[in-house]
């Protein structure tokens, strides 16, 4: 075979281009500390570190919603606090209005008092997240948690009883808010009578009913109420004349207590009965329903009691009893959710525990796959320089070459 010059030229020059490609790449690795330029430098090993660069992505999403979650649920925390506090100031001052030696002006004042936890806890239960968002409001979370109605003289809740939700780790999802009628709405109201003057009839001219023994008729109340047949809950007193009067308690027209009447107050269940009059004759009441109220309105109702004058003392320590048990109601069920929250603050700390672990161990073993080994790379890198210089040491040699060199 005849080697032209033309020929010697090429094949050089295509070495040295091969030798320059060679030392990019090795380069280029070494720049970029990676093994793997492009998927067919390994095949199995691009694909397995595909895979891991995707899960490495996804649990870097779910540290972002961990971290956003948390943020949502300690800022709801502190504003529940808050809320708890000034629901023992509210509570505090209720058993203070309770001293019989206060004038109307010292009830008045406090009233006042409670005028200013009632605006704080209204600031409160409005409160927004750090997107904006109502906090209390469920999905309705553009919508102002509570507002005002003139027409009712109440406190209504605008929101709904949704919870949104966020996913920290795959198939786990943890609530990232509490609506207002899990935290507020579902605070049981004082258990009473449907009405403190009860019906009468014969002899028996006037009559009161009031609730004493609020542990003992609580009882009572939920174990004998009847949501289904009202007349179930009807209690009626007969007072019957003899030598002595004796008095017969039904209750849905079945006999639950009887005994001697001398004309002082009958205590039952819980209740203190009061009947003036002469036997015979009757007196009908029932027990009320159940029902909740936020602590808003409960608040409502104790600063209207404390500044309306001439108020029996009945009366006095019935609306000062609704507000006792209606706010520690509120507390307890503040606590609730308290405790439901917590909890989820600690789910959502021990997912990101292992969130991040397990991306620890995915990048590990996608270095493993992917990363360079330094040591042998720079060897790689000298070696292709060298290889390099060779072929442009080589090249400058054959291109001095003459077939007139040899010719003497």
């Amino acid at each position: 075979m005849r080697l032209s010059n033309n020929i010697m030229y090429q094949n050089n020059l295509d070495k040295i281009l091969d030798n320059q490609q060679k030392v990019a790449i090795a380069q280029e690795k070494v720049s970029t500390q990676t093994r793997i330029l492009t998927p067919s430098d390994d095949p199995a090993a691009s694909a397995q570190a595909l895979l891991f660069s995707e899960r490495i992505d996804i649990n870097e999403q779910f540290q972002k919603n961990n971290s956003y979650l948390t943020s949502k649920l300690k800022t709801e925390e502190s504003v529940l606090q808050n809320i708890k506090t000034s629901l023992q100031r509210g509570y505090q001052l209720t058993v203070q209005a309770g001293n019989g030696a206060l004038t109307e002006q010292d009830r008045a004042t406090i009233a006042e008092e409670m005028k200013s936890i009632q605006a704080t806890l209204y600031d409160l239960m409005n409160s927004k997240s750090e997107d904006g968002k109502f906090i209390f409001s469920g999905f309705q979370d553009n919508v102002q948690t509570y507002s005002y109605n003139g027409a009712t003289g109440s406190y209504d809740y605008q929101g709904d009883q949704g919870n949104h939700e966020m996913q920290l780790a795959v198939g786990i999802t943890l609530r990232s808010s509490d609506n207002g009628i899990d935290a507020f709405e579902k605070v049981d109201a004082r258990l009473n009578v449907n009405t403190n003057t009860p019906t009468v009839g014969g002899g028996i001219t006037a009559g009161s009913v009031i609730v004493k023994e609020q542990a003992q008729f609580d009882a009572y109340h939920k174990a004998n109420y009847d949501p289904l047949v009202p007349a179930n809950n009807d209690l009626q007193v007969t007072v019957t004349a003899g030598a002595p009067d004796t008095y017969a308690i039904t209750l849905g027209g079945t006999p639950v207590a009887s005994g001697n009447y001398n004309g002082e107050a009958i205590n039952f269940q819980g209740m203190e009965i009061d009947l003036s009059g002469a036997a015979p004759g009757t007196a009908d009441f029932s027990l009320a329903p159940p029902e909740k109220k936020n602590m808003l309105n409960t608040l409502e109702e104790l600063i209207t009691g404390l500044t309306t004058p001439g108020l029996s003392n009945d009366a006095y320590r019935e609306f000062l009893a609704d507000g006792i048990t209606g706010l520690t109601n509120a507390q307890n069920q503040i606590s609730i959710t308290q405790a439901n929250l917590g909890g989820r603050l600690k789910v959502a700390e021990r997912l990101l525990d292992s969130t991040t672990d397990i991306n620890i161990n995915h990048k590990e073993s996608k270095a493993n796959l992917i990363e360079l080994d330094m040591a042998a790379a720079i060897s790689e890198l000298t070696k292709e320089e060298t290889a390099l210089q060779a072929s442009q040491a080589t090249f400058g040699r054959l291109t001095q070459l003459s077939l007139f060199d040899y010719i003497r």
